[in-house]
């Protein structure tokens, strides 16, 4: 029986599960996989609760969120992929030296479809030793408006993801400011199921991450360009030397693991931030939310890497 595996939403920095699915990662393990995609971010969890979805990739946060709204709930986060922030705060000029306390005299135009990257930059800017209530931010708006905002002079930066960097850095105008995953380890995105599938279904599961594994091991020695010629037929719009940028720009960051182990270091970071930004109180601790022997076994049986 396939395992229905559904994503949040369609991001660049998800390319790993992209370049899985293109190049037929899962069936090559011996798993049947039925991708779909998630009616908004915001319900990603609910199929898995309502047992119509056996398998999601998303945040982390997501896990914690549902533990939040439901107490006695079970979801288990059990491969990372995604292992640091894929945002960045672009403005206009060249700005060395930026700091995220140096918000606090800007106006900024910040992430409002998903929660996470605010709630990690909210802590970078408590950690740089300012108040984040502090910032002027301009009505949340989605990416692409507030990319346009940015070119207009309505705000002094903006938080995105790719591709709408690459597409503004075109324009010799603007310059990214910060690269949020310079903060470090940041566990962004994991396959996640609740703990009942992980037994009922552990061999298909220990399968898949094993695929995902061996897609890794691709994406470690491939370009910026291999990658976004792997993945370009889930992005049919955006031009494939803006792609191509994209891809690069991300890898030469790490922002996508080496392996599937998901590392306390990244998931405390993560927890840390939802928790100062008042998302979740007090966070569900990692020894509850992660589970790691899949991932272990995959790295232990060193599979090869994709063809």
């Amino acid at each position: 029986m396939a395992i229905t595996l559904q994503e949040s939403l369609r991001a660049v920095f998800y390319a790993p599960f992209y370049v899985a699915l293109a190049k037929n990662a899962f069936a090559a393990e011996g798993v049947e996989v039925r991708f779909v995609s998630a009616p908004r971010p915001g319900d990603a969890a609910l199929g898995l609760l309502n047992g119509t979805v056996d398998v999601c990739w998303g945040g982390p946060m997501r896990v914690m969120e549902t533990y939040q709204l439901h107490p006695g709930c079970d979801l288990v986060s059990f491969a990372e992929v995604v292992t640091r922030d894929p945002f960045f705060l672009v403005g206009r000029g060249p700005r060395p030296g930026f700091s995220p306390a140096d918000l606090t005299r800007l106006r900024l135009a910040r992430v409002s479809e998903v929660p996470t990257p605010w709630m990690c930059l909210q802590e970078d800017v408590r950690r740089a030793g300012a108040n984040p209530d502090r910032i002027a931010r301009a009505p949340d708006a989605a990416m692409a408006a507030n990319a346009a905002a940015l070119r207009d002079g309505q705000v002094d930066a903006a938080q995105l993801f790719e591709p709408f960097v690459s597409e503004l850095l075109e324009d010799p105008a603007f310059a990214i400011w910060y690269a949020q995953a310079d903060r470090g380890p940041t566990s962004y995105t994991t396959f996640y199921a609740r703990r009942p599938t992980l037994i009922a279904k552990r061999g298909d599961l220990a399968r898949m991450v094993r695929a995902i594994h061996r897609t890794q091991k691709w994406v470690a020695t491939a370009d910026g360009a291999a990658i976004a010629a792997a993945i370009a037929s889930y992005f049919p719009d955006i031009p494939a030397p803006r792609l191509a940028a994209a891809c690069a720009r991300y890898k030469s960051l790490g922002i996508w693991g080496t392996t599937p182990i998901l590392p306390r270091e990244g998931y405390d970071r993560l927890r840390a931030s939802l928790v100062s930004g008042r998302f979740v109180s007090p966070g569900t601790p990692f020894d509850v939310a992660v589970d790691n022997s899949l991932a272990t076994q995959a790295v232990a049986e060193n599979p090869p890497p994709l063809a």
